[in-house]
């Protein structure tokens, strides 16, 4: 009884609590080590334990982001071989990839989508490297998730030639005609339903779709801005690949198990973003998909009455993100629970 009553009493006092706190934290920080997952913080693996909303990226996270392109689309049926080498030629220019040579071998540094476009246009016999020999890059105006464009400029002899990737449904604002059998003075009025229903199948084959166009230029503007992306004609879409990471799906199933909900938040079309959701298990009958577009038009107070209705988040920006982890968080105090939302 006194050596117990001895225990206690040591153990009552309160110098000694943030070093039980401490080591059971490290064990915890420990057994997630084993498991493959690395806490920098101490805190975390609390915080963790308390986690009532899980909101992913999808890209890299919840898929391998090993990106391989096994769909071309051009403005009408049955693209031909030489629309379809001019596709992968000025996409393949319009990036930032390092084609390395090495051992015999030829290999692609760089962004995983940017890559796997390369890698089709080197299949093609289309060699960026080769390119810019002859249509040199003299200028670009880097992506970026507001406008969801990459543009590069290229000197083409005496003129200049602007070339723009990026989001289908973006992109096709900007473009005036379409590149067909090797001619690029077709309207794209005609066209322009016809591409989109393209762009809407393919994401349904849960396809990261990028679109590409370009435009000829006899001289360049003072000033290079996003502003010179536009009367561009359309040339076609590149449709790859991204498959589910290996576990992903168990981890979600874990998770809704556990009272966790997962949420999908993504800068890729809501058609492909609900299509890798529905084979995760995150988007489950009666959830809601929505983009960032219609996000704009909900208003906070609204969006955290009806948070927990959504799912998946697509089309967003870094500032829709912010509002949606907000209303996850400032839903659950409302709710009376201190469990924290991540």
């Amino acid at each position: 009884m006194f050596m117990t009553s001895v225990g206690l009493a040591v153990a009552a006092i309160p110098e000694g609590l943030p070093a039980i706190v401490t080591i059971l934290l490290s064990i915890g920080v420990t057994k997630m080590a084993k498991r493959n997952s690395i806490i920098r913080k101490l805190p975390a693996v609390e915080t963790l334990g308390s986690s009532s909303v899980i909101c992913s990226d999808k890209t890299g996270t919840l898929t391998q982001n090993k990106m391989k392109v096994i769909k071309i689309e051009g403005a009408y049926d049955n693209i031909k071989d030489k629309d379809e080498k001019f596709l992968l030629k000025i996409a393949s220019m319009c990036t930032d990839c390092n084609i390395l040579y090495r051992d015999g071998k030829t290999l692609v540094e760089g962004e995983p989508t940017e890559v796997a476009i390369v890698n089709a246009a080197l299949e093609k016999g289309q060699n960026k490297d080769e390119i810019y020999r002859v249509e040199k890059r003299i200028n670009d105006i880097p992506f970026d998730s507001e406008r969801k464009l990459m543009s590069t400029i290229h000197k083409i002899g005496n003129k200049y030639r602007l070339i723009t990737k990026g989001a289908p449904d973006v992109l096709i604002n900007r473009c005036t005609k379409v590149y067909i059998n090797g001619e690029n003075d077709n309207l794209i009025n005609g066209y322009k339903l016809m591409i989109l229903n393209k762009n809407e199948n393919m994401a349904k084959e849960a396809l990261r779709v990028i679109a590409v166009a370009y435009c000829d230029l006899e001289t360049l503007p003072n000033k290079i801005d996003s502003r010179i992306e536009n009367n561009l004609t359309f040339v076609g879409l590149v449709g790859m690949i991204d498959p589910p990471r290996e576990g992903v799906k168990e981890a979600v199933s874990t998770c809704n198990r556990a009272g966790i909900k997962t949420v999908m938040i993504t800068g890729d079309h809501i058609i492909t973003a609900k299509s890798i959701a529905k084979e995760l298990g995150i988007l489950k009958l009666g959830d809601i998909a929505i983009t960032g577009e219609e996000l704009d038009k909900i208003p906070q107070e609204e969006l955290e009455k009806n948070i927990m209705n959504y799912s998946v988040f697509a089309r967003v920006s870094p500032e829709h993100k912010v509002r949606i982890v907000k209303a996850f968080q400032n839903k659950r105090k409302d709710c009376g629970n201190d469990r924290r939302s991540e």
